[in-house]
């Protein structure tokens, strides 16, 4: 991969990422947990210093799916990862560690159990890793849940919802596999199934006492003696010894009642500072090696989405991770030529953290004995767009139409217009009818709707359709890089165009007069996104203008330092609030100049949460850093000062510091 693939491959990451984590902390997870786990692997392999890496994401924490939000009380973040014994060494090398704690890394859900004086209080799922579900009453059905403990111990129990293997067969071999049907019992309204689920603990932690256990042993032996069933755990010296361990645990862990897919090893002496990090630097997951599968391709389909194509084999039906296989990511165009594969060709197909299935490579002579073989045949590449016949461009790592009057880009493009603008009454279905139509071809045709055709739709009825005409022309006053993104360039969203704007082109007039040697010197962006952007400008340049010419959307003047009151103070936003959305918050704090922040660091101004004297991680890290923590109400005063010093209705005596309101 050149450094320019490289480059491209992480912008593509970091959007992915970021669009996963915000459909996810909404309650609308389009990927499984593994999924969006082996993409950050990815991106962190091609672009260690990502500012994506250093964020858990928003963490929203509207009540989209019926439960109760709730905060951990130690944030619950990701495990740094070693594939192979040559990372783990490397790991185990930079923190000499005197003993190491080594445990089953079980392959289930997480779950915080919150005790108050001895007595469950809440269960809460992981979420985002901050806020998660609290599913209490469901948790309490669980076998290994404890409603009640033998002392008056505050603070969290950890461990793993799980259904095990002789369960799953017996009563839910309908769900792929025990994860699965784990996930999907725990999180039901009504509860039913959730005594066929079992809790594993394997962590706990007191509420406002670091010291209450010394080492992690120590944290085993007491869950123990509280009742609770505990993971597998063993103490080791030396590296070597634990990638042995390992092996020996790969070899017999499908005798096992429950699913693990690797090892916890940590430092044996808890270091709570380090617990409380986004990715703890003293432990790590020591994953198994992929199970292989030898197979024939047979055939090569090419899944459309938006205007890219991309390759998926069809491949002789094996069984990996427990799962019957029949097809197999192939990722790019540039992955066939670099295997030179062909139809016939005896493969290697791995589950990709036992989800998804991927042909690795062409497998060895011999690898599939007494089988015979068809005669090998060359893989046809799509020569041209099956909706606008347009010949596709083969960039190697990427495939696709470029046609930007395509109806399929066309459509995408609509879609994420209205994702990113949040016009929420307009759904996907009635967008493609009015598409498919001929009614709606480009953005600014949405702003010619009217209610009368609206409510002809069927379902739709005069009260929806003038609900849709009104969302839709509610007048809007956004952001250069917002606008922008609502485009729909390839592989451009408002994080890379935030970047570009900060940079200096912060108006409409200057991202059009520059060309791609200027746009490329921004950090973070590169050539090919440079070309893409400008590309993307000149082609959409009517449709932009049509947009703006509805008088519906304006796009906000660059930032005049004399209004923006705010400037260097930082907000986080903890719990829900009453009066707006916290993604609203972050734009009226953004509009005065200051920043939202997505987590409590060292030098946060101000901490907004409803319950200022709550236990959550949030207030306790507040509290320890000296940070400020107000309620909504204060929040709303210091935002409505800052305007009216604005306007001129009032002036401050002097510019907000940290821990002063006006």
């Amino acid at each position: 991969m050149t450094d320019l693939q490289r480059k491209k491959r992480a912008i593509e990451l970091e959007n992915l990422i970021q669009g996963y984590q915000s459909s996810y902390y909404n309650g609308e997870a389009e990927i499984t947990d593994v999924e969006f786990d082996l993409l950050w692997d990815e991106l962190k392999r091609l672009a260690p210093d990502s500012p994506v890496l250093a964020q858990i994401g928003a963490d929203g924490v509207d009540d989209i799916d019926g439960f109760p939000k709730a905060a951990h009380l130690i944030p619950m973040g990701s495990q740094d990862k070693a594939a192979d014994p040559e990372a783990f060494r490397a790991w185990a090398q930079k923190i000499q560690a005197p003993v190491y704690v080594v445990q089953f890394k079980l392959d289930g859900a997480s779950l915080e159990l919150q005790y108050e004086k001895g007595r469950l209080v809440r269960a809460v799922t992981r979420g985002d890793g901050i806020i998660g579900d609290e599913i209490t009453r469901n948790a309490l059905r669980m076998s290994g849940v404890l409603p009640a403990l033998n002392t008056d111990f505050s603070g969290g129990v950890r461990g793993e919802v799980l259904m095990p293997r002789t369960v799953w067969k017996e009563k839910h071999a309908n769900k792929a596999n025990c994860r699965n049907a784990a996930n999907g019992i725990m999180r039901r309204k009504d509860g039913v199934g959730c005594e066929d689920l079992i809790f594993l603990a394997y962590d706990a932690s007191a509420t406002r006492n670091d010291g209450f256990f010394k080492n992690e042993i120590e944290k085993i032996s007491w869950l123990r003696a509280r009742g609770f069933t505990v993971t597998e755990t063993k103490e080791f010296t030396d590296a070597e010894a634990i990638i042995a361990y390992r092996a020996i645990i790969a070899d017999t862990r499908h005798s096992l009642d429950v699913d693990i897919d690797g090892l916890v090893v940590k430092d044996r002496e808890t270091n709570m500072d380090d617990l409380r990090r986004v990715r703890p630097e003293r432990q790590i997951a020591f994953k198994f090696e992929l199970e292989i599968a030898y197979t024939v391709l047979r055939a090569v389909e090419w899944s459309e989405a938006g205007a890219t194509y991309t390759p998926v084999g069809v491949i002789d039906p094996v069984r990996l991770a427990g799962t019957t296989v029949k097809r197999a990511s192939l990722n790019n165009p540039g992955m066939i030529r670099s295997m030179n594969l062909k139809i016939g060709s005896v493969v290697s197909v791995a589950k990709r953290g036992e989800i998804i299935p991927k042909i690795e490579n062409v497998a060895p002579a011999g690898a599939l004995p007494g089988i015979d073989l068809p005669e090998e045949s060359d893989i046809v590449f799509p020569a041209s767009c099956s909706v606008c016949d347009t010949a596709l461009v083969d960039e190697d790592s990427r495939l696709y139409c470029p046609n930007p009057a395509c109806p399929k880009l066309l459509l995408h493009r609509l879609e994420k217009w209205i994702k990113i603008l949040d016009i929420r009454e307009l759904g996907e279905k009635l967008i493609k009818q009015l598409f498919t139509g001929g009614r709606v071809s480009q953005i600014h045709d949405l702003y010619t709707l009217t209610p009368e055709e609206l409510a002809a739709f069927d379902r739709m009825g005069t009260l929806s359709a003038n609900k849709v005409v009104k969302y839709i022309h509610a007048a809007r006053n956004i952001p250069l890089a917002k606008f922008i993104a609502g485009f729909d360039f390839e592989g451009v969203g408002e994080t890379i165009m935030e970047k570009v704007v900060d940079f200096g082109f912060n108006t409409l007039e200057k991202l059009r007069a520059a060309d791609a040697d200027a746009l490329a010197i921004v950090e973070g962006i590169g050539e090919v996104t440079a070309k893409t952007i400008v590309q993307g400008l000149r082609q959409a340049a009517r449709e932009i203008d049509a947009v703006l010419n509805t008088g519906v959307i304006t796009i906000a003047e660059p930032p005049d330092e004399s209004k923006q009151p705010l400037k260097g103070i930082s907000f986080c936003f903890t719990g829900e609030l009453t009066t707006m959305k916290r993604s609203q918050a972050e734009e009226k704090v953004k509009a005065l100049g200051a920043s939202p922040k997505t987590s409590v660091v060292k030098g946060l101004s101000y901490l907004v949460a409803n319950n200022t004297e709550s236990g959550s991680a949030k207030n306790k890290k507040a509290r320890d850093l000296g940070v400020p923590v107000i309620d909504e109400k204060q929040f709303l005063e210091l935002i409505d000062k800052a305007m009216r010093s604005v306007s001129g209705d009032a002036t401050p005596t002097h510019p907000p510091v940290q821990g002063e309101l006006f």
